[in-house]
């Protein structure tokens, strides 16, 4: 009889180990934005077309769904709910690697930087530190495929997809202008993942000292902390990084020359001839429900398919308990 051979150990903090994590980034983010593509394009349109989208989540997605709104360029049925998914799986997908890549990278360097008393004793402003990091890089890579993705979504006449998309708006508009929502999506992703990480670190630490220590609990009550622990999250991220994301929405759909500030004086206040209707500071939170939702399922699914991943190759799940590592040895995830 043929024995099965035990599976490979990846050590801790090895190449190999920060592969794996940026792997189960791009699984976590990419799939799980791709699978809401019908609920984020119903929201990005109810920030940029109010006129036509004003009515709930459900019911623009109804009115895709019929083909109601065939004649202002939206497709109906299944194919028009899922209309940016191209560029919403690639993005989110570079997006993940990084994020949870380079987070799990920049929280282990950071702790060795300054020592593992003072790493543990300060873990909250490592988590913030590390977070904000990783999103920065995230975003860059994130950035042109978020362009792309608003103008096809809420311009449907634009472009039917990523690359005939991102061709045309490079060469109408320039390399440039696929950045020129930058700013805003720091804005709105680097707040967005400090509490994703941060709140989930917490949430997960408070969960195992009122249930248990981490050590004690199998697999299955780990993966139930961690999506828990996630969703919670992901409510927060979706409250605080609204506004931001507004904006975002409506400087990619924004076909105007001038810098980021002048964009955003113009969405906010409105153009200085009157052409352009500011959206002043209720307008920041159109689409608030079903974004809030939707942040917060992802989120949960987020952590749970990193969760998941990191599991299955092997390596310590996700979120710590309040056990003080050992001198010489940092507190595994």
């Amino acid at each position: 009889m043929t024995s099965v051979a035990p599976k490979k150990q990846i050590p801790m903090h090895s190449a190999e180990y920060f592969t794996m994590c940026a792997i189960g980034g791009i699984l976590s983010c990419g799939l799980t934005h791709t699978a809401v593509t019908p609920l984020d394009l119903v929201k990005c349109n109810a920030q940029a077309n109010p006129q036509l989208f004003n009515k709930g989540a459900i019911k623009g997605m109804s009115n895709i769904m019929s083909g109601q709104l065939v004649s202002e360029g939206y497709k109906g049925g299944i194919t028009g709910l899922f209309r940016g998914w191209g560029p919403t799986l690639w993005g989110y997908s570079v997006q993940g690697l990084f994020k949870f890549g380079l987070y799990e990278l920049f929280e282990y360097y950071y702790a060795r930087a300054i020592g593992e008393e003072t790493a543990h004793k300060w873990r909250n402003s490592v988590h913030i530190a590390s977070s904000a990091s990783a999103e920065f890089f995230a975003d860059l890579g994130l950035c042109p495929f978020e362009a792309v993705k608003v103008r096809i979504q809420t311009n449907p006449k634009f472009a039917s997809g990523l690359f005939d998309g991102m061709a045309k708006l490079i060469r109408q508009e320039g390399f440039s202008n696929l950045y020129a929502g930058i700013g805003p999506l720091w804005a709105r992703q680097i707040p967005y993942t400090v509490i994703k990480f941060v709140a989930f670190e917490w949430i997960a630490e408070k969960v195992y000292g009122v249930y248990k220590p981490k050590s004690q609990c199998n697999k299955a009550e780990q993966m139930g902390v961690v999506f828990v622990s996630g969703y919670l999250a992901g409510i927060f991220c979706g409250a605080v990084s609204h506004p931001a994301d507004t904006m975002v929405s409506k400087i990619n759909k924004l076909q105007s020359a001038g810098g980021i500030g002048e964009k955003i004086r113009t969405i906010y206040s409105g153009s200085a001839d009157g052409t352009t209707k500011g959206i002043g500071f209720s307008g920041l939170w159109a689409g608030f429900l079903p974004r809030v939702v939707m942040i917060g399922t992802l989120t949960g699914l987020q952590w749970f398919i990193y969760g998941a991943f990191k599991s299955y190759v092997g390596l310590p799940l996700p979120g710590k308990d309040t056990v003080k590592p050992a001198a010489g040895h940092q507190q595994k995830h």
